[in-house]
């Protein structure tokens, strides 16, 4: 296994970290991505449902892929009257037209595109929609800026799919998400660069958190912090002109 295919499979290990850790998104961003209406929507690489339990909760219908059963036991557990099915972004186990809208959470940068795209275009429905979304920590804020010196730095992705998608319409959202210092340990954590490490590599990472959190002027003392997220968006419709 390569080192590209190791840190995508490293979730399945961490699932329960990752479920704990992660934020979920803002409702903003879902309001941007997806159509008027009652569209039917598959979360593709869905992990643990953070994603799916949020458009579930707007009453559509909803169908969760992931190549991890141990991500998606998390599913399972938090929404089990979702389908759940253990796939992926290149070879998707749904009928050919049977989805209005495909939706793809944190994973993107995961897929092949040049195998993905014409697979998302086989599920979808004549016009139908893909919709990309990505949790950035907003470092303008400065322990999240030194919480990035100590994890490592996220970047804005850039977004290609081509034919036979139509012109990238794209949006970012700013908002906080409030979790505890168990939670933010969590989100360190549930990493794939901090899950691969040595365990005692690991081990320092979350020491260097749990420091950062102990003498910061912002967050010493606190039982919950807000960290503040830039969420960038991204969808294109199926056979619309570029």
């Amino acid at each position: 296994m390569d080192a590209f295919s190791a840190a995508a499979a490293s979730f399945g290990a961490a699932a329960d970290t990752y479920e704990r850790g992660r934020p979920p998104y803002p409702e903003s961003a879902l309001d941007f991505l997806l159509p008027k209406g009652q569209p039917r929507v598959l979360d593709l690489g869905a992990g643990t449902g953070k994603l799916t339990r949020q458009v579930r909760a707007r009453g559509l219908e909803v169908v969760a892929v992931d190549p991890s059963e141990g991500m998606l036991g998390e599913l399972r557990r938090a929404v089990p009257d979702v389908a759940a099915h253990r796939g992926s972004a290149e070879d998707i186990p749904l009928p050919d037209g049977s989805v209005d809208v495909v939706l793809v959470a944190q994973a993107w940068h995961w897929v092949d595109p040049e195998r993905a795209v014409p697979e998302i275009a086989r599920v979808l429905t004549p016009g139908g929609r893909i919709g990309l979304i990505w949790n950035l920590r907003d470092e303008r804020t400065d322990w999240v800026q030194r919480l990035g010196t100590i994890i490592g730095r996220e970047q804005l992705r850039e977004t290609r799919l081509g034919a036979p998608f139509g012109a990238i319409n794209a949006a970012t959202f700013g908002w906080a998400h409030t979790m505890r210092p168990g939670e933010l340990l969590d989100l360190v954590a549930s990493r794939s660069r901090v899950i691969l490490l040595p365990a005692d590599e690991r081990a320092a990472v979350l020491a260097q958190v749990r420091q950062l959190t102990a003498t910061h002027p912002a967050l010493l003392g606190r039982d919950s912090y807000a960290l503040p997220y830039l969420t960038q968006c991204a969808y294109a419709d199926l056979g619309a002109s570029a």
